[in-house]
């Protein structure tokens, strides 16, 4: 039994383009959602959740990228898991993808209805979070080479005011301030604090979801890949050391909108700057925003074209050759988590997504490595197998933490995981051969 085949996917994107998509679906982290790890950690004990963090990405990115370039397929983590382990490696990968897009994208729009709501107190939080969900649905159905184009321009500018915001709260910073009840939860902190640092990074893998529709794509990938990692450590770093040491971190830990209120305590509430600042801002939401929209309908529009979910949702649009059934059954499931949960909860759902996803993509490039050893390899993981071995190891230790500190949210996570597995089999879709492209 072989899944029917679909139309292809344009190739227009250009590393600059990737670069833009990557750090779009990433940026909204350094705006929002790390903050919470200062709760149950303080800034030292975060700094070092953060760092742990930090060489998980880098050791993460460059080994999946060896996957990206050799496999470059819109399914990702799913296509990965399937080639190296089969269907059931294919499922579980799939799976976790989707958790961790599909959950990332309502997290960012409460986020970003917070900040309308800092701006306007008479905008309600979820109905300008609930607009937002189908205007970038509409933005992406419009055509790949357009969206990306967009996020080029948003993410310039979201990363232009983190920039702008490090200039104004640099001179305000007071290392006195940021050593203050540094580590209040001891090295339990640092463990508990691990899924929120993961949102600082969280999603830049997405980039392999639009590998088809990349120009060259074994030569572009790794740029795209390795230019936004730079990028965002950086950013990172300096906004969350620079913010922790202008005021009591508790002041922030638990807001949706830290940085607004950061420069409404260096500049005052009702400065002008403050607006602006704010109203800037969602530009770096919205990047993510979009990305995550338009990572989450390729994973939904690959499994849909394998077999793995209705073959409806893998419908390209004629007009506009993107897959608008798929953007629309993603976008309907963040309406749905809208209703739903605090955003510190959908957070840790998405990051539990990411970092099984992680564990799958690591474990499938160790199989590949002995199943397939003479795979086209463009770009090799350097220093293999520490670098993938290391990734793997950290994702495990995140995914401990998060099931010790986050016990109903694993329960629903993992139950989720075992009835899409016996769906699978009582469909038969086990027994089901797809192609996995690597042209």
């Amino acid at each position: 039994m072989k899944a029917p085949s679909v139309k292809p996917l344009k190739r227009v994107l250009t590393p600059v383009h990737l670069w833009a998509i990557a750090v779009g679906l990433v940026i909204s982290g350094e705006y929002f959602g790390w903050n919470f790890g200062w709760a149950v950690s303080g800034t030292i004990g975060f700094l070092i959740a953060t760092l742990v963090i930090t060489l998980m990405y880098v050791t993460f990115i460059f080994s999946y990228t060896e996957l990206t370039t050799a496999i470059p397929h819109a399914g990702g983590a799913f296509a990965y898991g399937y080639r190296a382990m089969g269907p059931f490696g294919g499922l579980i990968a799939g799976y976790a993808t989707l958790i961790e897009f599909l959950f990332a994208t309502p997290a960012i729009a409460f986020a970003l209805g917070s900040y309308l709501h800092f701006l306007y107190p008479g905008i309600a939080v979820l109905s300008s979070a609930l607009f937002f969900n189908v205007v970038f649905i509409l933005i992406n159905i419009s055509g790949i080479k357009e969206s990306a184009n967009f996020s080029v321009f948003v993410t310039l500018l979201a990363v232009a005011e983190l920039l702008v915001f490090m200039g104004i709260v640099g001179p305000h910073f007071k290392l006195h301030t940021y050593l203050s009840n540094p580590m209040p939860f001891g090295w339990a902190g640092v463990f508990a604090a691990l899924p929120f640092a993961v949102w600082f990074y969280l999603a830049i893998e997405g980039v392999a979801m639009v590998a088809e529709e990349v120009k060259d794509p074994k030569k572009n990938i790794p740029k795209g890949y390795i230019s936004s990692l730079a990028t965002l450590v950086f950013l990172a770093l300096g906004v969350m050391v620079l913010t922790g040491g202008i005021t009591d971190w508790r002041k922030l830990s638990n807001l949706d909108y830290p940085l607004p209120e950061a420069i409404a305590i260096v500049l005052g509430k009702y400065n002008g700057l403050t607006k602006i600042f704010t109203s800037i801002g969602l530009f770096g939401l919205i990047a993510s925003f979009h990305g995550t929209i338009l990572a989450s309908s390729r994973q939904v529009f690959a499994m849909a074209r394998s077999g793995y979910l209705p073959q409806s949702l893998a419908q390209v649009n004629q007009r506009f050759k993107t897959p608008h059934w798929a953007l629309i059954a993603t976008g309907l499931v963040s309406f749905a988590a809208l209703f739903t949960g605090t955003t510190s909860q959908i957070i840790i759902l998405s990051v539990l997504g990411a970092v099984v996803m992680y564990m799958v993509c690591m474990i499938s490039l160790f199989v590949l490595r002995r199943k397939e050893p003479n795979l086209e390899r463009p770009f090799a993981a350097p220093f293999y197998p520490a670098f993938p071995a290391v990734a793997l190891l950290i994702s495990t230790v995140c995914l401990a933490a998060i099931i010790y500190y986050n016990v109903m949210i694993s329960v629903i996570f993992f139950a989720g995981l075992i009835v899409a597995m016996l769906a699978f089999v009582l469909l038969g879709k086990h027994k089901m051969k797809i192609l996995i492209n690597i042209d």
